[in-house]
């Protein structure tokens, strides 16, 4: 099976307290992601500063040599707190990601309002890294009955 990116960051900081506080502070937060066959897959919240807004997330996967910026895309309806919103991305990460010693790091970027801010995990990045999905282990066969007790009087 292909190699499956773990995250090298709590997968799902927008399940975290405060989170909506931090989104507040910063304008932009990740809010989950989840690594996909087709890529890496998230979602991310801005505070709603301005009705026009462009979320993006640049990314690398050969430590910087070189990157790319995928768009995030609005998802409707916002989220209940009435100060944010929600978009998603995918990064369509193809063989590069393949490699069992694949890395991937990544931050996202907000534009609004003549102004840009970053959500780089406190200066880190996101980072994932390869990981070869282990195969279920194989052994004798198991017979389904083997643990049951059939007793006649």
């Amino acid at each position: 099976p292909p190699p499956l990116l773990e995250p090298l960051f709590p997968p799902q900081p927008g399940a975290s307290p405060g989170f909506v506080e931090r989104v507040r502070q910063h304008k932009v937060r990740l809010e989950w992601v989840r690594a996909e066959p087709a890529g890496l897959r998230g979602a991310v919240r801005v505070l709603n500063l301005a009705y026009e807004k462009v979320v993006s997330v640049r990314y690398t996967l050969n430590g910087w040599a070189s990157c790319a910026e995928a768009p995030a895309t609005y998802q409707p309806p916002g989220p209940p707190d009435g100060i944010t919103d929600r978009f998603a991305f995918l990064l369509p990460l193809g063989a590069a990601a393949a490699a069992a010693e694949a890395s991937l790091e990544f931050a996202v970027r907000y534009r609004v309002a003549g102004a840009e801010f970053w959500d780089n995990n406190e200066g880190k990045n996101y980072r994932l890294r390869g990981r070869q999905r282990v195969p279920p282990a194989a052994g004798p066969p198991q017979d389904p009955d083997s643990s049951a007790w059939i007793h006649f009087i």
